[in-house]
């Protein structure tokens, strides 16, 4: 069959031939013809076809692909490679500080300072521990322009008790504290015009009995892991001093707290009561009394970079020595919004509340008041404020805030009015004492902070206040200042060396002197104005080994003698060295 296939080819091919030569003879002339080209030929897609045909492939030799099977031809082959043995780099551990759980430490100084602390506390089986803190400070004084003692003594003693359990924890304090101070602030040149030397030093005997303060606190506190009831704190002041003035104070706080879902619901409950008499009162024994009860609900969320808390307060105020009662109902909402994450956070919020002021917390503010103070509570209206947080880098963090603030019942401590011509009075009534005033005032803030953590090795602190105080019946904020400034550091020179150093800066405050003994028809100027004034401290201290350590202190470096309050001049330069030791039982 090929062969025939072959033949008809052939012959094909050669008649195809034969009739090419026939045509080529008959036209050898075909003359020329001119073609004008309008457009060239562009073809388009519409003049495109696919073939919509499958070809049939008739092909014989298209047969089924036989499966191959692939095998490998292994056997063993031995090796003689021995892998060496790795070693771990070797890393530098620094030695772990030893930690101690008890100290003791005390330092002496000039004007006679003399100061010790002692901290122990020991595990009583596997959750429970007892505790106890020893402190003392006190000076013989010997400022050059006071003629009268201005020695000072505080010391205190606190034990506790306490346990923590997996589903709660709980403990309680004993303590008594007691203090010692001289009305030492005369008037510049007093009853120098009419009392004999003899009568100066009368004056001078009866300042330099000086009054003593004692407190006696119990207190107790208990807070759950997980349970509705968060916690409860109880506490217990009972307040004397020498001249037959006591304050009793009860402060009970218990907690309620729960979560749903992303919102958390908390609620405080308190009960505040302070109640004391002044015997020594000028004209008939001061008594004073009052109980607060408050309820704080507040419910905090977080939405996408906000957390809110919204909330409120309402005091319930009973007058126990007369019948004011009063009702007060407070704002307590705050807002915050990551700006750039913590980099940059925006924080507002509007508070308030109902604060109970006391003989005690009067006497820590300022000890040279007389026991014949007015006692009241605070109405602090509202606390509205809005600043700016966060970090300007790892190591560097800033706080700035502005505020408006407005109270009632503002406590302002002012000079006593005194009597120059009387020669036998108390020890505080010379015009050497405070008493206490109350005006409705209102203060805008605007204060700063920057903080700087190097390294492990320096720390810096930075920070500033300027008030500005609007009065109601006063003539002046009395002893406010209007601007604060004041900056830390700290430095761990070398494992054994450390320092730090510490200055403020408290601009000037007013305050008033009233001479009862000035006929009313002579005008006097009131009005006293006291400098500003700079401090600055430095302390240096040596780590002889993990247990003993010394240290020296130097205050009021500039060696000013200023007054933080009206004819107080402050101890000049100090200095102190002392030394502490750690140690376990």
């Amino acid at each position: 069959m090929k062969i025939k296939i072959q033949y008809t080819l052939f012959l094909l091919l050669f008649v195809a031939g034969v009739q090419t030569a026939i045509s080529q003879k008959k036209e050898e002339n075909i003359g020329t013809e001119v073609v004008n080209v309008v457009k060239p030929y562009t073809p388009t897609i519409s003049d495109a076809f696919k073939v919509k045909e499958t070809p049939a492939l008739e092909d014989d030799d298209n047969t089924k692909k036989e499966v191959i099977k692939y095998s490998i031809f292994s056997f063993p082959v031995a090796s003689t490679f021995a892998p060496s043995k790795g070693r771990a780099a070797g890393v530098d551990k620094s030695a772990a500080e030893t930690l101690y759980k008890n100290y003791v430490i005390g330092g002496v100084g000039n004007y006679l300072t003399l100061f010790g602390e002692l901290y122990v506390t020991e595990n009583i089986g596997d959750n429970d521990y007892v505790s106890g803190m020893v402190k003392h400070l006190s000076s013989q004084g010997g400022i050059k322009e006071v003629a009268s003692k201005d020695s000072y003594l505080n010391s205190a003693i606190d034990l506790t008790y306490g346990s923590k359990q997996a589903e709660f924890a709980w403990n309680t304090d004993l303590g008594f504290q007691t203090q010692r101070y001289y009305w030492y602030g005369l008037p510049a040149n007093y009853g120098s015009g009419f009392f004999t030397t003899q009568q100066q030093s009368t004056v001078y005997e009866k300042i330099n009995e000086g009054i003593t303060y004692n407190n006696f606190y119990a207190a107790g506190k208990i807070k759950f892991n997980e349970s509705i009831f968060n916690g409860l704190s109880l506490k217990y002041n009972r307040f004397w001093d020498g001249y037959n003035s006591a304050e009793n104070r009860f402060i009970a706080k218990p907690s309620l707290k729960f979560d749903i879902q992303n919102t958390t619901i908390k609620t405080t409950f308190i009960a505040d009561y302070v109640g004391g008499e002044f015997k020594n009162n000028t004209l008939v024994p001061f008594k004073y009394g009052f109980a607060n009860f408050a309820v704080q609900p507040s419910f905090a969320m977080q939405r996408d970079d906000w957390s809110f808390n919204f909330g409120a307060s309402v005091f319930y105020s009973l007058d126990t020595e007369n019948t004011n009662n009063k009702i007060f109902i407070y704002p307590n909402a705050t807002a915050s919004l990551k700006v750039v994450g913590d980099l940059m956070v925006f924080y507002l919020g509007a508070e308030g509340g109902l604060e109970q002021n006391s003989y005690r917390e009067f006497t820590n503010i300022n000890p040279f008041v007389s026991p014949t103070l007015f006692v009241a509570p605070t109405d602090k209206q509202y606390d509205l404020y809005a600043g700016l947080k966060g970090k300007l880098s790892n190591y560097v963090s800033y706080n700035v805030k502005a505020s408006l603030v407005s109270e009632k019942n503002k406590p302002l401590f002012v000079s006593n009015p005194f009597d120059e011509f009387k020669l036998e009075q108390e020890s505080y009534q010379y015009g050497n004492s405070f008493g206490v005033v109350y005006d409705d005032l209102k203060t805008v803030n605007f204060s700063g902070e920057l903080k700087a953590d190097f390294s492990k090795n320096i720390s810096v602190g930075i920070n500033g206040a300027f008030h500005k105080y609007t009065t109601t019946f006063q003539e002046e904020a009395w002893n406010l200042p209007e601007i604060e400034f004041g900056a830390n550091l700290s430095v761990t020179i070398t494992p054994k060396w450390y320092a730090s150093a510490a200055v403020f800066f408290v601009g000037e405050r007013k305050d008033k002197y009233v001479r009862t003994n000035i006929l009313p028809l002579v005008p006097q100027n009131n009005t006293q104005i006291l400098n500003s004034y700079f401090d600055a401290n430095a302390q240096v201290g040596y780590k002889f080994s993990p247990r003993f350590g010394a240290f020296l202190k130097l205050n009021n470096l500039a060696n000013q003698s200023y007054q933080k309050w009206i004819n107080y001049p402050v101890q000049s330069f100090q200095v102190m060295l002392g030394g502490s030791y750690k140690f376990d039982f």
